[in-house]
Formats: C-alpha cells, sequence, structure tokens
C-alpha cells in the first residue's frame, strides 16, 4: 500500500515530533464544528476543548510518535474558548506550553492548517495508522456523532484491534459506527429510539461526559438545551456506561477501547494511549 501523501504544511508540522525507529502514527480526529445547534433554534460557539486536544498531543510528541489531524471535512478545527482555563492544563504556566505548541502546529489557523479530510486518510488507507484519539469539547455532538466517514474509520480500528481513545464528549463519535447513525441520532433527539442493534460496541465498558456533568455545567449553553446527551446516546447505543464523580478525572479501558469522562481525564487517557502504543528511540533517551 503506498505511504499517505500529507501536504506540505502537515509534514512541516509533523517534523516537530523526532522519528524513533518505532514510532506510532497516530490519527487525532476533530470536529469541523464551530457552532451546537441546541433545542429552540439556539445554538452554541464550540468547537474542540484546548486540554483535551493538546495534553494527550504533547504526550505523543514528546515520547516521539507521528501524528496526522483529520477532520471529516478537512477545514480547519475551532477552539472553544471556555477550555482557556489555566485550572484545566494544572496551571498558568502549564497552559501557556500548551496553547504555544497549538499555535506552532497552527491547526486553526484557516490558510496554514495542516488538517487533512477523512476522505484523503480513507484514500490513504486506515492501516498505516497505529491508534486513534478524539477529544471532546461539545462539536463532536454536531457531526462526528452521526458522520458515516468516523464510523467507518472507528470501524476499522474496532476490527483491528487497535487502541481507540476518546475523551469527554468525544466518546459520542462511537455512535456513527452504528448502521445508518444519522436516523438513530434523530430519532433520540426527537425524544425516540429503541436501543440499537448490531452496535459494534455493544457491551463494551466505556464513559462520557455524564448526564449530571452536562446538568451542572448548562450555564455554559447561555440557557439552551442540548438535543442530546452523550451519556444517553451511548447507554441507548448499547455502551456500558460508567462514570466518577463530576470533573473528577475516571477512565475506562475495555480491549482496544480506551475512554475518559470529562476534561480532568484528558492525561489519564493520553497515558493509557501511550502504554499501548510502541517505546521509541526519542522517549527512551530521556
Amino acid at each position: 500500500m503506498k505511504p499517505f501523501i500529507r501536504t506540505a504544511a502537515a509534514a512541516a508540522v509533523l517534523a516537530l515530533s523526532a522519528a524513533g525507529a518505532q514510532a506510532a502514527n497516530v490519527l487525532v480526529v476533530l470536529s469541523d464544528a464551530s457552532r451546537l445547534e441546541l433545542r429552540d433554534q439556539r445554538s452554541y460557539d464550540t468547537g474542540f476543548y484546548a486540554n483535551e486536544l493538546m495534553q494527550p498531543v504533547k504526550k505523543l510528541l514528546d515520547a516521539g510518535h507521528t501524528i496526522t489531524f483529520a477532520t471529516p471535512l478537512g477545514k480547519a478545527p475551532s477552539v472553544d474558548r471556555n477550555s482557556l482555563d489555566a485550572s484545566l492544563f494544572g496551571g498558568e504556566a502549564a497552559m501557556k506550553e500548551h496553547i504555544a505548541l497549538l499555535d506552532k502546529l497552527k491547526l486553526t489557523s484557516v490558510s496554514a492548517s495542516p488538517v487533512v479530510s477523512l476522505a484523503r486518510v480513507e484514500q490513504g488507507g486506515y492501516a498505516q495508522f497505529d491508534a486513534v484519539y478524539i477529544p471532546g469539547g461539545h462539536a463532536p455532538m454536531q457531526d462526528l456523532i452521526r458522520s458515516p466517514a468516523v464510523g467507518r474509520l472507528l470501524s476499522y480500528f474496532h476490527n483491528a484491534a487497535k487502541p481507540t481513545a476518546l475523551v469527554c464528549h468525544g466518546p459520542a463519535a462511537l455512535v456513527a459506527t452504528l448502521d445508518q447513525p444519522e436516523a438513530f441520532v434523530a430519532k433520540l433527539e426527537a425524544g425516540g429510539a429503541t436501543p440499537a442493534k448490531g452496535w459494534i460496541y455493544a457491551g463494551y465498558r466505556m464513559t462520557v461526559i455524564s448526564n449530571a456533568e452536562e446538568e451542572a455545567g448548562k450555564g455554559y449553553l447561555n440557557g439552551g438545551v442540548m438535543k442530546l446527551t452523550p451519556q444517553t446516546a451511548l447507554e441507548r447505543a448499547g455502551g456500558k456506561y460508567s462514570s466518577g464523580p463530576n470533573w473528577a478525572a475516571h477512565t475506562v479501558a475495555d480491549r482496544e477501547l480506551i475512554t475518559g469522562q470529562n476534561p480532568a481525564s484528558a492525561v489519564a487517557v493520553a497515558d493509557l494511549l501511550l502504554a499501548r502504543l510502541p517505546a521509541t528511540a526519542l522517549s527512551n533517551t530521556k
């Protein structure tokens, strides 16, 4: 199979990860959405949560692994401004370090983002990737949860038993592997839908941001109400849901699947993912 050809910008970005002899190639999937549609014709400016993306990304790069960034349509993703909070990073200095890396990667730059489309990823072949990671923020609820392209990608990783890590709202993307996910999500948003049949993750233990946390954090939505919560979606799809205390780190690992409950879980999810990847020449010298 021919190697996946990245854009020149992506190649420049990925040079930041010193290539060890055993470096893994990790695909990070983000949402194209910058707004979440709510009930009653309202909407909410959103995107990815900065710490949920950058804490794992920095750990992966520091360990010598290679990262390819993708969205369904290949658009530059947006950062949720509410996530630019030092407490999520463990302090102001840590936040500045991670945001400086985000700026260096140019992920959110409309003109220079290295992000590619999932169509290009599929064309190049999923087999070149050793793991996939999907961070949260509300944005995955707008598109990833119902994306057939996301469904094909995650189905490959499931069938190949390759590490699949997701955090906060990110695990909602697992619903995309259902047959006709758009119809399933639409029925749930309308208050209906019977439990799904034939889901590849049925019976898996998993977590995602809890309904209790969504209720506690509803002030972020400026009075709006989500059409569907991730916990409800995963439970109705057939997952065995687990949660910890609100806003405390909580992770669940079951077979190839690694899930984290909330922003505080991003570092732990990254560590679980790293433990399943080969040690690199770079990491062995640290």
